[in-house]
């Protein structure tokens, strides 16, 4: 089976990348696909256990595989990195704990040898399976620091020939800069695979942006495919830069958690001596809220031109 691919990058960390891939898992679930989520490499220190297993991935692509009504499979996520400071991350590898790491040697020696290949490979084990599969970026494509090693994003994409929608918050400002500087910083062959525009996080009159939308448009030559608004949701989001920037956003995760029916257990890896907090969730509550979500993601994105002319 080949899959159809799409992949959801975002102009920078925090733009709801995740939760627009979980409501297009379950848009395209609903309507009959074989769906699949997928981040090659995610940075988090929410982990999620898999069920009668002793390996995890990333809380994001748990919840993500509830939407596509599948259950969590350590190839959603091959590379899960949980930061515990100084530099340093834990690595797991194919949903189990491989070592721990500093950045330098992360890159130097790890990523683009051992971690690219593993992340294809359980790409193509998911590709055997599914109809489609929606795949997740990481920060921004456009991180000239770390682009050769970013596999997270464009070179995962055109090393798999998957479509990009690039994604941007509004909300925190800068939306149209943030857009036109992505894609200039990008290489011409990078540019290529971004198909569209999603401006994400949207409070007002949509009439208000169109001038705007129209000069983007013609600077970069990629559609914007919808506007989304603003939506109150209780879908966790990956622990990014601005997950608990004040008491108040501490205070609305913890919210956003009880609401969701989200449980937190912490335990001693006997092997690495180290603790890890899974997360578990209600999955009638995560049914729900995921429905309500993706309803509203759907009306607000031109999702048959996204079917007809992008996802392939």
């Amino acid at each position: 089976m080949r899959s159809k691919l799409l992949m959801i990058q975002g102009t920078s960390s925090g733009v709801g990348k995740s939760v627009i891939v979980t409501a297009l898992c379950r848009i395209l679930t609903k309507k009959g696909f074989k769906v699949a989520p997928f981040k090659s490499q995610n940075m988090s220190s929410y982990i999620y256990k898999i069920r009668d297993s002793n390996k995890v991935i990333a809380r994001a692509q748990a919840i993500q595989s509830l939407a596509c009504r599948t259950h969590p499979d350590p190839n959603m996520n091959p590379i899960l990195l949980q930061p515990i400071g100084n530099n340093e991350s834990r690595v797991y590898l194919n949903g189990k704990f491989f070592c721990k790491m500093k950045a330098q040697e992360y890159y130097s020696d790890f990523v683009l040898k051992t971690g690219f290949k593993s992340a294809l490979n359980a790409f193509k084990e998911l590709q055997e399976m599914h109809d489609i599969i929606i795949l997740e970026g990481a920060g921004s494509p456009a991180e000239i620091n770390i682009q050769k090693y970013d596999i997270s994003n464009m070179l995962f994409a055109r090393k798999v020939n998957s479509p990009v929608i690039l994604v941007s918050d509004i909300e925190r400002g800068g939306c149209f800069a943030s857009i036109l500087g992505t894609m200039f910083l990008l290489k011409p062959t990078h540019q290529n695979l971004v198909k569209g525009i999603i401006i994400n996080k949207f409070r007002g009159d949509n009439k208000i942006l169109w001038p705007a939308i129209r000069k983007i448009e013609y600077k970069v030559k990629k559609p914007v495919l919808g506007i989304i608004p603003k939506i109150n949701h209780n879908i966790p989001e990956e622990d990014s830069l601005d997950s608990s920037s004040s008491n108040k956003c501490a205070q609305d995760k913890k919210s956003r958690q009880l609401a969701f029916g989200l449980k937190r257990n912490t335990n001693r890896n006997i092997t690495t001596g180290h603790n890890i907090d899974r997360f578990s969730f209600d999955q009638a509550s995560a049914e729900l809220e995921i429905d309500r979500f993706s309803n509203l993601v759907e009306s607000s994105i031109n999702f048959r031109y996204i079917m007809e002319k992008i996802i392939q």
